[in-house]
């Protein structure tokens, strides 16, 4: 069973999730009649605009810190930068497969960046527990 702790940052990441793939796809609706790859900008644009609304998430409903809005918000930054590099390495391929191998043309940014997300969500969790909002406290003890 999970611990509540768990579930918590579960129905954070599920609305996070939500609210930066929303932020993806309409981004790239809105980009796609100007730019050719449309979706290598609005990745990196949809994931920075998503990351404070995570952040705020996170710190108040998930770890609750207290304080320290700038220094976690900077270490949310530093997590989310390895999703958005992530994210730029396998759009491409993933793009190019998906409309190589099926039918799928418009489609295939969308469903692309679907995956890339469900892998960030694993190392998210990683990151933010282990160094985002790891308390002042915990760490003076580890020091």
């Amino acid at each position: 069973m999970l611990s509540r702790h768990r579930l918590q940052y579960l129905a954070v990441g599920v609305v996070n999730t939500l609210f930066g793939y929303g932020c993806f796809a309409f981004l790239q609706w809105a980009l796609t009649d100007h730019l050719t790859h449309a979706y290598l900008l609005a990745s990196p644009l949809s994931s920075l605009i998503s990351i404070t609304f995570s952040f705020l998430g996170y710190k108040h409903f998930v770890f609750k810190t207290k304080g320290n809005y700038f220094r976690e918000w900077v270490r949310c930054l530093i997590v989310y930068s390895g999703n958005i590099v992530i994210g730029l390495l396998c759009l491409p391929p993933l793009v190019l497969g998906l409309t190589s191998l099926t039918s799928i043309r418009k489609g295939a940014p969308y469903l692309a960046q679907g995956i890339v997300l469900i892998l960030g969500v694993g190392l998210s969790y990683f990151g933010h527990s282990r160094y985002s909002f790891r308390s002042h406290e915990s760490s003076e003890r580890e020091a």
